[in-house]
């Protein structure tokens, strides 16, 4: 029975959906869990270039369904089908090494493609296969990989081409109704997709959108790769459906040759018919789909009744929503620079990306920050963590932390003493890579209970150290002075120099994180007449802004500019000795 949609998340709600969707078709099959049938969700990943974190909803959206499902224990079977037995259709921008000269592949498919120079890996798709699937071991994805090249080639599907060959008319007059359909009125499209979201649709495995070629011989959802060039401009110009004699020519190329299809294995059938015989040959009872698929004639919604012709059902499952990116550029393969999993999990632990794509629905888009979000991403974060520790957290948010920090094989690795990122950050930057420095600094924070090691503040902090160095520009790293500056402190008047006079009177007292906060904050409180404890409903509104001239004096004595790390941070970093001398004492 279904629970109640007041109590549960999004992802236990599909869990349901998938249960009741498996008991339709399976009526009364399992009196228990041990005997019920094993669940099959999918995704469907093409290795045509980097596999990036738009493409990550494809796998997240089943995997957290999935591991929701082993939760309450079921069986289950998370198939990744890789379709790299797709053709290499253009040459991806932003590769290194991969230049033009690449064209020449073009129509081949991917495994048939060299790996980009210096790879390890035996072609063009195991490549970025490789990549995608160290990233989805970090982020503890369970799943099965089925390469469509193996099963194409060796013959798994050659039962399903040969029933698809016998039913091309049913299936061709299917694929018309759609060729045919006028588009709907202005009113109900939907917004066009961008660029991004176009280039996003490649990595699906959906996008070429194919559904066959029609000639003289008549239609034939069937394509060969051409025995000679290896590409699939080929055009099957006749076939027996009693011999299997099948005759094609290659375009480009001139080839011609007749096979027998009930032996030969080099060829694929077109995706729009591809896609719904591998949902019934699998028995896939879940997989979403990305919003490319949401216009009449889109292979998922032709799919749902090609299927029926394999003997087989449409999945159930949502369409979702594009993933943006804060801090990069647009999200475009032709681009170059498109940010993959590898790519955030450089910057981020497993845990916090995983949260991303758990606490929204998969129709509600969301931006990854690459940015200077991140910390605010991670403050959050750390909030969500302490109010599922006191038991104050709602119910869908405790739900989404729990699907971010375990799976139902177990907890994810997690950093043993998870300091603020942003405080990190600020240690990293100043430090540059000095780890006896960041040690002594990150083990004052919290002089009661100091850091022994670095090890504890991992992998966090290699985290932040690689987000300062690979995406803070030269220009807003922070340069501690080497000398003070003379000038400004002969130029401070009374007050200014009063304020410097009562935080450096404070140091000693006050030297860890929380010390130098109440102490940096408390200053222009004390020098006004308030206490340094006063609460901001109790003091005028200039105060802050006298908080705002000292915190720039500060900055430009110890960086040279108005801005910088948080000052408690900064003067931990610089050391009291230094600071001392930095404000003329």
């Amino acid at each position: 029975m279904a629970q109640s949609t007041e109590t549960t998340d999004w992802v236990s709600r599909f869990a349901d959906e998938v249960i009741e969707e498996s008991e339709r078709r399976a009526p009364g099959k399992a009196t228990s869990l041990a005997a019920a049938p094993v669940l099959v969700v999918a995704s469907g990943l093409s290795p045509s270039g980097p596999i990036h974190l738009g493409n990550l909803r494809e796998v997240m959206t089943p995997h957290l369904v999935a591991d929701e499902l082993r939760r309450r224990g079921h069986q289950v079977r998370h198939l990744i089908s890789w379709d790299d037995y797709d053709r290499y259709r253009k040459v991806p921008a932003g590769i290194a090494g991969v230049d033009e000269s690449w064209a020449e592949h073009i129509g081949k498919p991917l495994t048939s493609v060299p790996a980009p120079p210096g790879s390890a890996h035996p072609n063009w798709a195991e490549h970025f296969k490789a990549a995608m699937v160290e990233s989805l071991a970090q982020l503890g994805v369970e799943f099965d990989g089925i390469s469509q090249t193996r099963q194409y080639t060796s013959g798994v599907y050659r039962e399903q081409i040969l029933h698809a060959m016998r039913h091309r008319g049913d299936i061709d007059a299917i694929l018309d109704q759609y060729r045919t359909k006028k588009a709907p009125a202005k009113k109900q499209q939907q917004k066009p997709l961008d660029e991004a979201e176009l280039e996003a649709a490649e990595g699906s495995g959906a996008a070429a959108e194919d559904d066959g070629s029609s000639g003289s011989a008549g239609y034939f959802p069937y394509k060969p790769y051409c025995g000679n060039c290896e590409k699939d401009f080929t055009t099957v110009t006749a076939y027996d459906d009693d011999s299997t004699e099948l005759t094609y020519v290659c375009d480009p190329c001139g080839f011609s040759e007749t096979v027998r299809l009930n032996e030969f294995n080099r060829g694929k059938l077109v995706w729009k018919v591809d896609w719904p015989m591998r949902w019934a040959y699998e028995g896939v009872i879940f997989e979403p789909s990305g919003v490319d698929h949401s216009s009449p004639g889109s292979s998922f919604q032709v799919g749902g009744q090609i299927v029926g012709i394999f003997g087989g059902k449409q999945p159930i499952g949502p369409m979702y929503a594009f993933v943006g990116i804060s801090g990069m550029a647009k999200m475009s393969s032709s681009k170059g620079g498109v940010p993959t999993p590898a790519d955030a999990l450089r910057i981020m632990e497993p845990q916090l990306l995983r949260w991303l794509y758990a606490r929204r629905r998969p129709n509600q888009s969301f931006k990854i920050a690459f940015d200077q979000e991140i910390q605010r991403l991670y403050d959050e974060w750390d909030k969500l963590d302490a109010k599922v520790a006191d038991g104050s957290a709602l119910p869908a948010d405790v739900a989404a932390h729990s699907r971010a920090v375990r799976t139902a094989g177990g907890e994810l690795p997690r950093t043993p003493r998870p300091l603020p990122y942003r405080t990190l950050a600020s240690v990293a930057d100043i430090t540059a890579g000095h780890q006896d420095q960041a040690l002594r600094i990150l083990s004052e924070l919290d002089p009661d209970n100091p850091l022994a090691t670095l090890d504890e503040a991992r992998p966090r902090f290699d985290r932040a150290e690689a987000w300062i160095n690979t995406h803070v520009p030269a220009d807003q790293r922070t340069v501690v002075r080497e000398e003070p500056d003379g000038e400004l402190l002969k130029s401070l008047d009374d007050d200014a120099r009063q304020s410097l006079r009562l935080l450096l009177d404070g140091l000693a007292e006050n030297w860890s994180l929380d010390g130098l906060t109440h102490l940096v904050y408390g200053v222009p409180k004390v020098q006004a007449g308030f206490s340094p404890d006063a609460t901001p409903k109790e003091l005028p509104p200039e105060i802050k802004t006298a908080q705002r001239t000292f915190f720039a004096l500060l900055y430009h004595l110890l960086v040279g500019r108005d801005t910088g790390p948080r000052l408690p941070t900064l003067l931990l970093a610089v050391g009291q000795e230094r600071v001392r001398a930095l404000l003329g004492e």
